[in-house]
């Protein structure tokens, strides 16, 4: 059953349009990865869905009825982490929660079993009578996760939720947002491709405010790697600013110069094998080829493949 739905959904910021005819639906029980390069609009269409923003154009629907006509009722079956993570640092724990379960207007009967069961969930025990501004960051962003759970949402969107986070500390948040999605549909944006490969089901990609791919993540991870990623490492000039002319490349990642040579990682569209191309272009151009190897392909060569505009 359809819990969300954007129809045509867009957001202009003066002369910008962050966000442009946006469409797509999200079923209960599901785990939705959103992807995009910075300024894609993954945090603006966020925002419009939890009412952050109102759209210039289309409408965004909660259990088929409008956002903008459901007012707070929207809001109860929304939480949220934004992606700065808004807390009192000043406030222990236990205040910030408390505040939390009265501005979400949980009935006085059931508080403590919100309390307990927010505090579990996120395994915030052991901190919860300490300052928020004395916690490190991973400490903070359950704090975070339990205030947007701790009204017992039907939605929980996290924009960014490992974003500084250390090796160790992405790992456990990871793992709490797949406990997390067990109970609830969630919406995760996030730009560490590991993140969406262990923890969605369904990947949403948008660049320049227009979604470029949905689905499962499994169907596009395959997809991924139909594509060719080709380390190359030359002497000669201009090697970068060459390879990038070829038709069909995607991107040219420099991993800079050393004795001379150039080293760099090439991506061209699915389907397509670009070292006979190169190779020629080598001879034209009378580079010395030291290294020209094709890799297996992934989802982050699917990424570069949908957001970064072809070459001519």
């Amino acid at each position: 059953m359809t819990l969300l739905a954007l129809d045509g959904v867009t957001k202009r910021f003066g002369s910008v349009t962050a966000v442009d005819g946006v469409a797509f639906s999200v079923d209960r029980g599901e785990v939705v990865g959103f992807l995009g390069p910075n300024g894609a609009g993954k945090s603006t269409t966020m925002r419009l869905i939890t009412q952050y923003l109102e759209p210039d154009a289309g409408t965004v629907l909660l259990d088929g009825a409008p956002v903008s006509e459901l007012g707070r009722a929207a809001k109860r079956k929304i939480g949220y982490l934004p992606e700065n993570n808004p807390l009192y640092t000043e406030m222990l724990v236990s205040e910030y929660l408390d505040f939390i379960v009265r501005l979400r207007e949980i009935p006085v009967p059931e508080r403590k079993g919100a309390l307990d069961r927010a505090v579990s969930r996120t395994g915030i025990a052991s901190v919860f009578y300490r300052p928020i501004g004395e916690l490190s960051k991973g400490f903070r962003q359950r704090v975070g996760l339990a205030q947007a759970i701790i009204h017992e949402p039907d939605l929980l969107v996290l924009d960014e939720p490992t974003e500084g986070l250390d090796p160790n500390q992405r790992v456990e948040i990871r793992h709490l947002i797949a406990d997390l999605g067990a109970e609830r549909t969630v919406i995760l944006s996030t730009h560490v491709l590991p993140e969406v490969e262990h923890t969605c089901s369904r990947l949403l990609i948008i660049s320049k405010g227009k979604l470029v791919a949905d689905g499962p993540v499994s169907d596009l991870v395959a997809r991924g790697r139909g594509m060719a990623t080709i380390s190359v490492e030359a002497q000669g000039p201009d090697v970068a600013d060459g390879l990038r002319s070829l038709p069909g490349v995607a991107d040219v990642e420099s991993r800079g110069n050393r004795d001379g040579r150039t080293f760099v990682v090439v991506t061209a569209g699915e389907g397509l094998d670009p070292r006979p191309a190169i190779f020629q272009l080598a001879q034209r151009k009378g580079w010395t080829l030291y290294e020209l190897h094709r890799e297996a392909g992934g989802l982050e060569d699917l990424f570069r493949d949908l957001t970064t505009e072809v070459k001519p």
